[in-house]
């Protein structure tokens, strides 16, 4: 939501409230309204109230961990989530990406990287938002056909539903459709320009997308990996 004075909400999801007043005090001096919650199940009852503008959340809670309150979000909630978390394992990671968040924060971080990440989020949201107006072309590859004017992806007809993120991923593969692009290039495109080395973000989002659009994803034929370099929209 944004409130009557045109801020942006953010809340913060977290069972530790000295970390949540400590990143509520620096995003409030950032000029972000803030709102909190103190486990995922209250998390969630909480986002659907006051429909922020993005969520940062914790995995270790009570109640209901993050990745379970992430599951639950993402049935309805569309906006970035960016995942707080003490563990730094890929696999921790990867599961948070596959089911649905779009950034992964390992503790202890700086400020200055929590609010880049946030900044970039933000934006990556509002282009999304704003992008329908300027895409008037229709890709197709195989049986999927990307309508870029109205943010529609279907497969045999049938409409696919995408996270934001594996949209907006998907999107500029498809409008750089037959072209190799660098990992580097999709993460500082699709995340921002802070990004570039992140690279299991792109292996997560490519497998869910491929889940999602290939005949079989085991042999795809329409997102294709060039070893080596990145990936490309065979259209």
């Amino acid at each position: 939501m944004t409130n009557q004075v045109g801020k942006e909400t953010i809340l913060i999801v977290d069972d530790d409230p000295k970390i949540v007043a400590f990143i509520a005090r620096q995003l409030r001096a950032d000029g972000y309204d803030v709102e909190s919650a103190m486990d995922g199940s209250e998390g969630v009852d909480k986002a659907a109230e006051i429909q922020p503008n993005l969520i940062l959340m914790d995995i270790s809670m009570p109640v209901m961990d993050g990745i379970e309150a992430l599951v639950r979000l993402r049935e309805w909630y569309e906006g970035p989530i960016i995942i707080l978390s003490a563990t730094d394992e890929e696999r921790k990671k990867v599961e948070a990406l596959d089911k649905g968040a779009d950034d992964y924060l390992t503790k202890p971080f700086g400020i200055p990287e929590l609010l880049a990440r946030v900044r970039s989020a933000m934006r990556r949201a509002n282009m999304a938002h704003h992008s329908s107006s300027a895409d008037e072309s229709v890709v197709e590859a195989g049986d999927v056909r990307i309508d870029l004017a109205h943010r529609t992806v279907k497969k045999n007809g049938n409409e696919v539903s995408l996270t934001r993120t594996e949209y907006e991923l998907l999107r500029y593969l498809a409008m750089n459709a037959g072209k190799v692009l660098t990992h580097r290039e999709l993460l500082r495109e699709v995340w921002g320009p802070e990004y570039g080395e992140e690279t299991e973000y792109l292996r997560t989002f490519v497998k869910q997308l491929r889940r999602k659009l290939e005949q079989d994803p085991a042999r795809p034929t329409l997102l294709v990996t060039q070893p080596g370099l990145g990936y490309r929209l065979t259209a």
